[in-house]
């Protein structure tokens, strides 16, 4: 086939441009954008749960990065291990032929509803509903975890003392509560050698070592006591 000089010339420029010639099966060249959309699709599939909000920003791509044309729709799947965190590398797939696969950074904010202090707390106190609140947070940033549900800390008092607006960690708690408010306890008051004891109700809830109050059954008198055994506690002078 005989080609004009002019004919040559517009090949060569569309060519160059990655333009297909009208009536040809090139494939047209991915553009960035494409690749860096497909890219934040799939953080979204992977991430975006009920009760989840998800915030993806692909990073822009090496601007040296040449990649070849690709006739089919492009490919990226984040598999179920990948953990949420601030930054991730996402690959994305041409799947004809032999293809070719380009890692694209993505930022990832993943905002849920955890479980957040109401007020101070000290060491020992046991969590009611009032102590804690539901709150959107990025778990991203979230590096030692965070419980979300009420059940995750029903019973559970604190291993040490978190100020207001702390996320609640599975580090932050300790054991079962020993004692819970309303519990029938005995009192027990120690005055050098001589031990005394007294049946009392306690007024509020605690593991080993937590402070309350406890009022005595007998003379209706409230003192201060320390748990030390469940049902058993020690009034402080």
């Amino acid at each position: 086939m005989n080609l004009s000089r002019a004919s040559v010339g517009r090949c060569l420029a569309m060519a160059w441009f990655g333009l297909a010639w009208p009536g040809s099966s090139l494939a047209a060249l991915p553009s960035p954008d494409a690749v860096r959309a497909a890219a934040e699709q799939a953080v979204h599939a992977r991430f975006d749960l009920p009760g989840s909000r998800v915030v993806a920003q692909a990073l822009p791509l090496d601007p040296r990065l040449r990649l070849a044309p690709c006739a089919a729709p492009l490919r990226a799947v984040l598999v179920d291990a990948v953990r949420p965190a601030p930054r991730l590398s996402v690959p994305v797939h041409c799947p004809q032929g032999s293809g070719w696969t380009v890692r694209v950074p993505v930022q990832l904010q993943l905002f849920r509803p955890v479980l957040v202090t109401s007020r101070p707390l000290l060491r020992g106190d046991g969590l009611r509903p009032a102590d804690v609140r539901a709150e959107e947070r990025d778990v991203t940033r979230l590096g030692y975890g965070y419980l979300d549900n009420l059940d995750q800390v029903a019973g559970r008092t604190l291993a040490r003392a978190l100020p207001e607006d702390s996320v609640l960690t599975p580090s932050a708690l300790g054991g079962r509560r020993m004692v819970r408010a309303g519990d029938r306890v005995q009192v027990v008051a120690r005055l050098g050698d001589i031990v005394v004891r007294a049946d009392g109700v306690a007024l509020g809830s605690g593991d080993n070592g937590a402070r309350l109050r406890v009022r005595n059954e007998s003379s209706g008198k409230v003192v201060d006591a320390m748990v030390h055994a469940p049902g058993v506690v020690l009034a402080l002078p």
